[in-house]
């Protein structure tokens, strides 16, 4: 599946967060037992041990769970490209605190000495972001394997679930606590999804992207990436993205168009990607996303 132009163009803060899983991962994945790199409720609120919860965050307990947690992160950067660094700061905020805030109660409530310490690694962010893969990212081919039928997106879900069952209990809580959260934040509690944070704290996390590699945040003044397409988008597809030979009686879907516009693109402009696109939706998303940086 195309998650978007390679790299992490336009996206600074998942950059970051990668680049620190991974870091962490090496400092105290390898120093660390497994069975002691999670944390448990005694940890937090008898022994104190905030440490352990903030390189839980960040650290993987495994190898394989490092390898399918990075390929989900860097896929779900096209969420961060849609909305903006800011408010996915504010989704990645929400996600992780209401994530661990319901990791403790059910460890509070279950009281299972087989899962007294739960894995370590941003299960609240990955499987948050699995609640707009699912209900907004759309389907751009099928295929089938033997006897079953398969999507383009049928990948990112295996790979999920690899991750959700990697150590049964211990990550099977975080994981379904993740989705949750991901759900109070489509369902906009508190006016979460209106939230944004302060300038210098969002330009904060895109300085640490080292923007030497290149301009990660360049797309908008605001740091919103979708929300006001500009009158020019339109040209500038053109202009960066030939079209390919189509037939003349080609129009894209209505329903597509209706999607890009809801982004905050101009419906003329929406058009235009798709058929350049050849009515793929999510390369369509990225057109207007260069075009728009320009």
């Amino acid at each position: 599946m195309n998650g978007g132009p390679s790299g992490f163009n336009n996206a600074p803060i998942t950059r970051t967060i990668v680049i620190t899983c991974v870091l962490f991962t090496i400092l105290f994945g390898v120093q660390v037992r497994q069975n002691k790199l999670g944390w448990s409720y005694q940890d937090i609120f008898k022994k104190l041990q905030l440490w352990k919860l903030i390189v839980s965050v960040f650290s993987f307990s495994s190898t394989p769970e490092l390898i399918f947690g990075i390929y989900l992160l860097y896929y779900f950067r096209v969420f961060e490209r849609q909305i903006g660094s800011n408010k996915y700061s504010v989704f990645i905020l929400f996600s992780v605190a209401n994530s661990v805030l319901l990791q403790v109660v059910c460890l509070k409530l279950l009281e299972d000495p087989s899962i007294n310490i739960l894995t370590s690694g941003p299960y609240g962010l990955i499987f948050s972001s699995f609640v707009p893969f699912y209900l907004d990212i759309p389907v751009s081919t099928r295929f089938r394997v033997f006897s079953l039928q398969f999507s383009d997106k049928s990948f990112i879900y295996l790979a999920g679930l690899q991750l959700l069952f990697s150590s049964w209990k211990r990550s099977l809580i975080p994981g379904i606590c993740g989705i949750i959260a991901g759900s109070l934040y489509r369902l906009n509690v508190l006016r979460i999804r209106r939230a944004k944070l302060p300038e210098f704290i969002a330009s904060f996390f895109s300085r640490l992207s080292f923007p030497s590699v290149g301009n990660w945040s360049s797309s908008t003044p605001n740091g919103n990436t979708i929300g006001g397409a500009p009158s020019q988008v339109g040209r500038q597809v053109e202009q960066n993205f030939p079209a390919p030979p189509m037939p003349s009686s080609f129009d894209p879907p209505e329903d597509s168009i209706a999607m890009l516009v809801s982004m905050g693109f101009e419906r003329d402009s929406a058009r235009q990607a798709l058929i350049h696109a050849r009515n793929d939706t999510n390369v369509a998303t990225n057109i207007l996303l260069e075009a728009q940086s320009h």
